[in-house]
């Protein structure tokens, strides 16, 4: 089953395109939806989730219309949203009993045996009777997973759900994903690159509502081989190699600033080429928009 998305337009009212003739096809498995913070990404997955309408266009879930038939969708749909709120003074266990009945599962042996599969699955078993007010940042995260799942969901759709988790929680919640993505479509939205290097085969980019890029990570990443060189220079020097190079890229290492500079062969001698990897690819895409957005005004005078 695959979730194909056709010719997707939205405006909001205050004029803002939120999502410009986005057209995707997304496969079964984990699949990244890549972009800046206001690129549209929270406004396409709220589209899918059915949450809001779309001005122009078709999703389609397999033979389910999903802008059409909205409680059909909602029934075969897993959300965990950016912000996800709990009860902080009831326990897992109650909470997800309670979603549970939202959802459908109405016989309490049957709701009894899903809730504890679930929480065993998410590893929250052990502190199911605890306060969710009490859970990690991590913790929380997995229980929004955990109700996500129930009902035996084709899609779910998590939204930025790394952002604050340290290290270890991080990771936790990466094999979980991982674990989910085998079985069905699973879409990550985030701004974080290394969350799609790790877990996804497919994924796009998008910033001001368009997509810049879709495909396999490890195809596009090849095709920037040979082509990004790197460079240490003085934090003062970095405006005049934005002039001289097209640089893609630049960071702080120990107290100097690395740039990654986008070029068919070696932009100086003291130019290293580096292997690239999905930052380059996600920062070269991002540059190559804000150029061409540069170069309309001009390109509309001229005419």
């Amino acid at each position: 089953m695959e979730l194909v998305i056709q010719n997707l337009s939205k405006t909001y009212p205050n004029g803002t395109k939120a999502l410009k003739n986005i057209n995707l096809t997304i496969p079964k498995g984990m699949f990244g939806l890549l972009g800046p913070n206001g690129a549209g990404k929270s406004s396409l997955m709220r589209t899918i989730a059915t949450l809001q309408e779309a001005d122009t266009g078709s999703i389609m879930l397999g033979d389910l219309d999903v802008l059409r038939e909205k409680e059909t969708m909602r029934k075969v749909l897993g959300y965990l949203p950016q912000e996800f709120g709990v009860y902080p003074k009831v326990s897992a266990e109650e909470l997800l009993d309670h979603f549970a009945i939202l959802k459908g599962v109405s016989n309490s042996k049957e709701r009894k045996e899903v809730v504890k599969a679930l929480l065993q699955q998410t590893n929250l078993y052990d502190v199911r009777k605890k306060n969710l007010g009490g859970y990690s940042g991590g913790m929380k995260q997995r229980f929004g997973i955990a109700q996500a799942l129930l009902g035996n969901p084709k899609i779910i759709i998590v939204d930025e759900p790394t952002a604050g988790l340290d290290p270890a929680e991080r990771n936790r919640f990466h094999n979980l994903l991982s674990e989910i993505g085998e079985n069905i479509i699973v879409i990550l939205s985030t701004h974080i690159v290394e969350d799609v290097t790790d877990l996804c085969r497919n994924f796009a980019i998008i910033n001001k509502g368009e997509v810049l890029l879709e495909g396999d990570p490890l195809n596009v990443i090849d095709s920037l081989r040979g082509r990004i060189w790197r460079k240490f220079i003085n934090k003062d020097e970095l405006v005049a190699h934005q002039l001289q190079h097209e640089v893609i890229s630049s960071r702080l290492f120990a107290g100097k600033t690395i740039i990654h500079v986008l070029a068919e062969v070696q932009p100086a001698p003291e130019f290293e080429a580096v292997a690239p990897d999905l930052e380059d690819v996600y920062f070269s895409k991002i540059h190559e928009a804000a150029r061409r957005e540069q170069a309309a005004p001009a390109n509309a005078i001229m005419n």
